[in-house]
C-alpha cells in the first residue's frame, strides 16, 4: 500500500514538473512571437517626429493574451517587446515598454477571459482590446513626455499607436479564431 502511494506521489510530481515544462516553453514561444513580430515585421511613420512604428507585436500580444490568458499576455508582452527596444536602438524605452506593455497584456487576458469568457466572446475580446489600448496610448503619451520633456510632441505618435491596434484586431482576432479552433488547443 505504501509503495502504491509513492508511486502516485512520484507520478502526480512528474506530471507536475511535466506541467511546468510545457508551461514555460509555451510562454517563451509566445514572447519570441511578439518579439519577432515586432522586430521584423515594422515600418515607421514618417511624420512621426519621435517614433512612431508600426509592428505587428500587437497581434501576436492580443492572440496570446485572449488565447493563453493576462498572465502569458503580460509576459509575452512585456519580454517581448521589451527585448525588442534593447536590442532595436530604443533601449531608453525598454523600462516603460516592459510596464506598459505588461499591463496591456494583463488587461487584455483579464477582460476576454474573465467570468467564463474563456476569450470566446467577439465583444469582449474587442473590449479588452480597447481597454488594454487606452492603457498602451496613455502609457507611451508619458513616456514621451518624460523621455522627451514635451507636452506637445508625443501627440504625433498617437496616430501610429491607433493604426498599430487597428491592424492588430483585424489580424489577431482571425488568429485568436483560429488557435482556438485548432487541434493543438
Amino acid at each position: 500500500m505504501n509503495q502504491k502511494i509513492a508511486l502516485n506521489r512520484n507520478e502526480n510530481t512528474t506530471l507536475k514538473e511535466t506541467s511546468k515544462t510545457k508551461d514555460l516553453v509555451l510562454t517563451g514561444l509566445l514572447t519570441a512571437l511578439v518579439f519577432i513580430a515586432t522586430k521584423f515585421i515594422n515600418f515607421q511613420l514618417p511624420f512621426s517626429i519621435h517614433g512612431g512604428l508600426i509592428h505587428l507585436g500587437n497581434t501576436m500580444l492580443f492572440a496570446a493574451a485572449i488565447v493563453f490568458g493576462g498572465k502569458k499576455g503580460a509576459i509575452s508582452g512585456a519580454f517581448g517587446m521589451g527585448l525588442f527596444d534593447l536590442v532595436s536602438g530604443w533601449a531608453v524605452w525598454a523600462p516603460f515598454t516592459f510596464i506598459i506593455r505588461g499591463v496591456m497584456g494583463w488587461v487584455i487576458g483579464t477582460v476576454a477571459n474573465g467570468k467564463g469568457r474563456n476569450g470566446d466572446s467577439f465583444r469582449w475580446n474587442i473590449i479588452a482590446i480597447l481597454i488594454g489600448s487606452v492603457w498602451m496610448i496613455a502609457g507611451y503619451y508619458v513616456a514621451e513626455v518624460i523621455i522627451y520633456g514635451n507636452w506637445y510632441t508625443p501627440i504625433t505618435a498617437i496616430p501610429g499607436d491607433i493604426t498599430q491596434i487597428v491592424i492588430g484586431i483585424i489580424l489577431g482576432l482571425p488568429l485568436v479564431t483560429a488557435l482556438k479552433k485548432s487541434k493543438m488547443m
